[in-house]
């Protein structure tokens, strides 16, 4: 039997649940709570093996729980139940340990399907949530292979040439010579597969090399 605990301040919703989830032949809602405090204060006594999470709690927020909730029973698994889509809350939520992110017109059956995939391992997302977080990921890709065999002295000179330096002042600050500073540069220039200066600091700058 998967044990759920409800954390959602609107008792329209929170009841709809329970009794979606009671229906059910192999879930039960054991807990509810109206807002996180409380769910922190009694949810240690007896821990449910899911908790259903809203975003917009009255005092502390949905995600600012959800690490409370793992420091504090870290076998739980907490799955957000949110009218938010946005970018910036499904990251907010997923780095703070929840291990799903479903919104609130999920299908009844879906739901249920959802805490059964959670109990399996699973991470369910919501289809709309599942392609921004794809999104994401494609934002935020590894620089390329070529670009992850620099040295430490070639990243240090790419970080002075996108600063600004030339080659005899990039020379001066990492205490080499000139002629050095232009080996080490078609050294970069090869792995980075450009042709000069500029290009090999866009496309650090574009692969996330240097900031």
């Amino acid at each position: 039997m998967i044990r759920v605990a409800i954390i959602e301040d609107q008792s329209e919703v929170c009841e709809g649940l329970a009794l979606l989830i009671n229906r059910s032949e192999d879930c039960r809602a054991t807990h509810s709570y109206g807002s996180m405090e409380e769910a922190l204060d009694g949810i240690g006594v007896e821990v449910p093996d899911v908790a259903l999470v809203d975003i917009g709690l009255p005092g502390m927020s949905g995600i600012e729980g959800v690490g409370r909730l793992k420091e504090l029973c870290p076998q739980l698994q907490v799955l957000m139940l949110t009218v938010y889509d946005d970018d910036e809350r499904i990251f907010q939520a997923m780095c703070a340990g929840a291990c799903g992110y479903l919104l609130k017109k999920t299908p009844p059956a879906r739901l249920l399907e959802c805490l059964r995939e959670v109990m399996a391992g699973g991470a369910p997302m919501s289809p709309e949530v599942a392609r921004r977080v794809v999104e994401l990921f494609r934002q935020f890709r590894p620089p390329q292979q070529a670009a992850c065999h620099l040295s430490p002295q070639e990243m240090s000179l790419l970080k002075l040439l996108g600063a600004g330096h030339h080659y005899k002042t990039a020379a001066a600050e990492m205490n080499l010579s000139v002629h050095t500073v232009r080996f080490h540069l078609r050294n970069i220039y090869s792995k980075l597969e450009v042709h000069t200066k500029s290009e090999a600091v866009a496309k650090a700058l574009r692969d996330r090399l240097i900031r």
